[in-house]
């Protein structure tokens, strides 16, 4: 049994964190979708981005759709506990988000398309939930490869939020750090939607709908 936080909305301290485990997550080395390697290494060419914007079985199927996007899969990251379990992530004591991890063409799709498609189908607002998901495992964040995602990503939340302002809505929330260790979730959990087309997608942005 596990016990989590009495407040899952505060991030546990490194003390507070599960211990986890040091064997990996075994899942299988083919997208449910498009059949390429979900599992590095990547063919040459292709660059990777991680994100976090609530729950990653909706948040990875907006990027699957994307023409340019060679493969992409969910797990936990910027967290303490190594290799954690989606019920331990669950009880608030890992620390660690909800992301997807997309690998991109990008000769095909660049990296403010990415962007722009993280803005545009989450609510970057809302703290430490996405709509009626409470919890820091919900919470928005760009996890940065290099110093040309971390420029863009910046560049692109002051954009962002100056249009919130002025739209009247509240500040922007989303964390961007440097890509911390990206562990994959359970192999229910990859492509969720594709094996279950009418389950829950959690997508908070205007106009989002789970069925484009």
């Amino acid at each position: 049994m596990f016990f989590g936080l009495s407040n899952k909305s505060t991030m546990p301290t490194i003390d507070e964190a599960l211990p986890g485990r040091q064997v990996a997550m075994s899942i299988q080395n083919k997208h449910f979708v498009n059949g390429n390697p979900v599992l590095p290494p990547f063919p040459d060419g292709l660059d990777i981005a991680m994100f976090g914007m609530g729950c990653f079985w909706g948040a990875e199927k907006r990027f699957w759709q994307q023409s340019g996007v060679f493969s992409t899969a969910v797990g936990y990251a910027a967290g303490f506990t190594p290799n954690p379990s989606y019920e331990e992530v669950c009880t608030g004591r890992t620390g660690h988000n909800e992301v997807v991890l997309v690998v991109y063409d990008p000769v095909k799709i660049n990296y403010q398309e990415l962007l722009k498609i993280f803005w545009e189908s989450h609510d970057p607002t809302q703290g430490m939930r996405q709509g009626n998901d409470a919890g820091t495992q919900y919470r928005s964040g760009i996890y940065v490869y290099n110093e040309k995602q971390k420029k863009l990503a910046e560049s692109s939340k002051k954009e962002y939020q100056s249009a919130l302002v002025n739209a009247g809505y509240a500040s922007i929330t989303t964390e961007i750090l440097s890509a911390p260790e990206f562990y994959y979730a359970e192999q229910y959990h990859q492509q969720y939607l594709a094996k279950n087309p009418d389950g829950y997608c959690g997508l908070g942005g205007t106009g989002v709908s789970c069925k484009l």
